[in-house]
């Protein structure tokens, strides 16, 4: 099955099958990854270097325990703004993107306007950034919070076709 992504290009079969093998240990070698996905290493070198330089794959990084590094809650936050504009929206971005214990945000449709994913190590701390940031944000003008109680499914891998 041929996929299309951003730019026009297609994905093959062999590449769903490399970007399948990088989520699950993007660590391997050119020649493992040859090996598991039926090609010689140049091949497979150049297939990854373009999917690398199309954006497809965007970059690889380590997965971090929380509970080892002192941020076991997880908490999400939903953000209604006191008003919309592009000026707002761009001033809570930048805002928001400098709070480190902030991991995602996004811009719903719904009820509210964002929807935020914090790691911090305590209730103390989720108080500290509900009082003191996330309601001094621009143009905050009310939240609601959810405190995960435990995690079902946690994943990065995007589902691909066969």
């Amino acid at each position: 099955m041929r996929t299309r992504y951003h730019g026009g290009r297609e994905l093959d079969r062999i590449d769903h099958k490399i970007l399948r093998a990088l989520q699950h240990n993007a660590r391997l070698s050119i020649t493992e990854l040859a090996e598991q996905v039926g090609l010689t290493a140049t091949p497979c070198a150049e297939r990854v270097k373009r999917l690398e330089e199309t954006g497809v794959i965007l970059g690889y990084h380590a997965r971090l325990n929380p509970q080892k590094l002192a941020a076991p809650l997880l908490v999400f936050v939903e953000l209604k703004l006191s008003r919309k504009s592009s000026e707002l929206f761009d001033d809570l971005r930048h805002a928001v993107a400098a709070i480190p214990e902030v991991l995602e945000c996004h811009l719903i449709a719904g009820d509210f306007d964002y929807l935020l994913k914090a790691r911090l190590p305590d209730m103390s701390h989720y108080r500290r950034l509900l009082g003191d940031i996330l309601l001094r944000l621009p143009g905050a003008a009310e939240s609601r919070s959810y405190i995960v109680m435990e995690e079902v499914k946690e994943t990065l891998a995007l589902p691909l076709p066969d």
